[in-house]
């Protein structure tokens, strides 16, 4: 289970939790534009847009989880199981393998604009990367600093959804997702006035009583509508350092601790990574879940018309500042 989330303060900031009981090796990695894309129905792209993200490398193929290209757009792909349905290759479409799907829309688009036009073409195939990697079953958001759309494939066809709380997580569907936002309209920041009965003196106890009723469960329901609520009411300064730290806190919103979702024979689902990408400045930052220092990766200090793929293995162990330092 996973939740993604947009953000704005001077810059545009674009990240995700990976939510799951194990991890396969992911690095923050660097796509250069020179970097040879092999798409399995659409050939082979020689010069493209550079991108950053985390990826499962395999056979020298970046594998995006998430990522932002160097023109600012970003896109992450969440698991939405028993919902997620590609088909076999169409005559006069852009037949696209899932597992390339982030790729070839970050490879050529600088704007959700131009996303739109890209899908409005393709037919997300059932082609597997590999016996060793099968299908996954994905919806993705996809996001510029202006505007944000959910895109699902379902046995009905292409669906494109204006999302315009900038969130996403697992199932329901994305319409039924943002349906459900209705039952909390009454939720608030501010302290609550009693509308129960004006024939009771019923009083405030507490401070943030205007949150009750939010959901606090794990379930891609639950965390769209946390996340949504602590995203859309959330408060920070324009600064590099106020903004990361702001939009950490807003995906701590959601964080998985080990013991809590047991998927069974012993595992348990957990928040393998956090990330937050400046997608104006290109500065990966993440964390993870031994590690809750912030590590960051800065693609332009790559060399960006290069041709071969630039991988940082993450930081897992914990980083620990002890500020009093050794006693001599």
């Amino acid at each position: 289970m996973c939740t993604a989330a947009t953000y704005k303060t001077r810059d545009f900031y674009f990240g995700r939790t990976l939510d799951y009981e194990f991890s396969y090796g992911d690095e923050v990695t660097v796509t250069p534009r020179n970097y040879p894309l092999s798409f399995r129905g659409m050939g082979v792209m020689k010069s493209h847009y550079a991108m950053i993200g985390m990826a499962y490398v395999a056979e020298d193929y970046p594998l995006y989880y998430d990522a932002v290209n160097e023109k600012g757009l970003g896109m992450a792909g969440l698991n939405f199981v028993g919902n997620a349905y590609y088909r076999d290759s169409e005559q006069g479409k852009d037949n696209v393998a899932q597992f390339e799907f982030i790729s070839w829309i970050l490879s050529q688009c600088a704007t959700v604009k131009e996303a739109r036009a890209l899908l409005s073409k393709i037919n997300l195939t059932n082609i597997p990367f590999s016996k060793e990697l099968p299908l996954a079953q994905l919806h993705w958001i996809i996001a510029d600093r202006d505007e944000a759309i959910t895109v699902e494939s379902v046995k009905e066809g292409i669906r494109v959804y204006p999302n315009p709380v900038g969130v996403l997580t697992n199932n329901p569907p994305f319409d039924e997702q943002m349906f459900q936002l209705n039952n909390y309209m009454h939720l608030s920041p501010k302290s609550p006035k009693n509308h129960f009965s004006d024939q009771l003196p019923l009083s405030v106890y507490s401070r943030g009583m205007g949150a009750l009723g939010l959901p606090g469960d794990l379930s891609s329901q639950s965390r769209f509508v946390r996340v949504a609520f602590t995203k859309m009411n959330s408060v920070s300064g324009e600064s590099e350092s106020e903004s990361v730290s702001q939009f950490f806190h807003i995906l701590g919103s959601v964080d998985q601790q080990r013991g809590c979702c047991d998927v069974g024979d012993g595992k348990f689902e957990i928040t393998i990574y956090t990330s937050c990408c400046n997608a104006d400045k290109g500065i990966y930052y993440y964390t993870t879940y031994n590690n809750h220092q912030i590590t960051a990766v800065d693609m332009h200090k790559e060399q960006l018309d290069g041709v071969s793929l630039v991988r940082y293995p993450l930081i897992l162990d914990e980083q620990i500042y002890m500020q009093n330092g050794a006693k001599s």
